[in-house]
């Protein structure tokens, strides 16, 4: 029996801060969510690509940022907040119904009944920028460095559009993890 998780929250970063918006529906085509800060099929690459010097065009497999209610609740409770927004990190998505989605491998594909299909890249390391976000907003300056320790192993998933498609608050999306070789 496949897991399935339950979209709680769908947001878009419409300006030129990470920071998003909530939405009812996200329309995903293979260049990610139109209008959002993270859309294209490339992007520069920046810190997490040393091996290219910084700027270079690589392909974009940071499309869509994805955090589980599950990790976001053990943040914030590190952080010492009632709640951490997943509008601060600028979260694109966010799932219910598996304790550590952060910790889901590379290339697990999260299908929608809509035919959209996210396929994840990778772990998205907890950053200073996330925590610049939650201290300006908290008001509490070592958040900006506080949450990269809370967010250790639990600051969600990067993925790409593999198949184009909607997916609205409240789907349900089937949890393909990949197969090994064997």
């Amino acid at each position: 029996m496949a897991l399935v998780v339950s979209v709680t929250g769908l947001f878009v970063a419409g300006g030129k801060d990470f920071v998003t918006s909530p939405v009812d529906r996200l329309d995903l085509d293979l260049d990610g969510i139109a209008g959002d800060l993270h859309v294209g099929p490339t992007r520069k690459s920046g810190a997490r690509e040393p091996w290219h010097p910084r700027g270079t065009i690589i392909r974009n497999d940071r499309q869509l940022s994805i955090l589980g209610d599950e990790d976001l609740a053990e943040i914030a409770r590190g952080l010492g907040l009632s709640t951490l927004p997943a509008t601060w990190v600028g979260a694109n998505m966010t799932l219910s119904g598996h304790d550590h989605l952060s910790a889901l491998p590379p290339m697990t594909r999260l299908m929608a009944a809509s035919g959209a299909t996210l396929a994840i890249t990778g772990y998205n390391a907890p950053c200073r920028q996330s925590g610049r976000a939650i201290a300006v907003r908290s008001g509490d300056a070592t958040h900006e460095f506080g949450f990269v320790k809370a967010a250790k192993g639990r600051r969600g998933l990067v993925a790409y559009v593999e198949r184009a498609g909607a997916i609205a608050v409240g789907d349900a999306l089937t949890v393909i993890e990949p197969r090994l070789a064997g």
